[in-house]
Parts: C-alpha cells; sequence; structure tokens
C-alpha cells in the first residue's frame, strides 16, 4: 500500500515496480489489483463491482495470506520468485477468524 501511496501508478500492472510484486507465482495478482482499484477511489467486487470476470480478493489476515499462497504454490500453480520470503511449513487450510472488530458469539 505505501507503494502505491507514494509513488501513485496509474495502471494496476506498475505495481510490479515494487520488487517485482505479482510477477512470481501470481498468486497475490488479485489482491495488487484490489489495492490498486481501491487507491482509486474505485470498488473491486465480483458482485457489483469493475469486473465481473475478476476472482475477488477477500479480506484475509496476513496467517491466511501466508497459507493460502503456500497451498497455491505447493499445489503446483506457480513458483515463487528467486529471494521471495520462504512458504511457511504449513500444510493445512487456514482457519477463518473473524475480523476483530466483530464479537463472536457467546
Amino acid at each position: 500500500m505505501n507503494f502505491i501511496r507514494v509513488h501513485r501508478p496509474r495502471v494496476a500492472s506498475q505495481v510490479s515496480e515494487c520488487g517485482g510484486a505479482g510477477t512470481g507465482c501470481g498468486w497475490c495478482r488479485k489482491y495488487l489489483k484490489r489495492y490498486f482499484d481501491e487507491s482509486q477511489g474505485r470498488m473491486h467486487s465480483t458482485s457489483g463491482g469493475l469486473d465481473p470476470h475478476a476472482e475477488e480478493a477477500p479480506e484475509i489476515s496476513l496467517e491466511e495470506y501466508a497459507t493460502s499462497r503456500a497451498a497455491y504454490i505447493r499445489a503446483g500453480h506457480g513458483k515463487p520468485a528467486a529471494g521471495a520470503i520462504p512458504l511457511p511449513d504449513v500444510t493445512t487450510e487456514p482457519t477463518r477468524q473473524p475480523p476483530s472488530d466483530q464479537q463472536s458469539p457467546e
């Protein structure tokens, strides 16, 4: 988000200028597109958003992001870029946690 705020890319693909973001395995591209769209004041959603064919990037925690990325790569869908953060040793999908601003039922 800092890169987008500071450098103000004109198109989503320019976010790749931030350390090659989105050019490795490709798993994060939907998030980068979402962040770019949000920076432009646009909503990015498959339910009435910019691109009805785009895969929506859900709100997830950092742990969920890392685990889901690792599962994507281990399933053979991409290869991390050289020097990328190593995959976590987790082999199961993360459990979804309610957002911190919502209280869970007692």
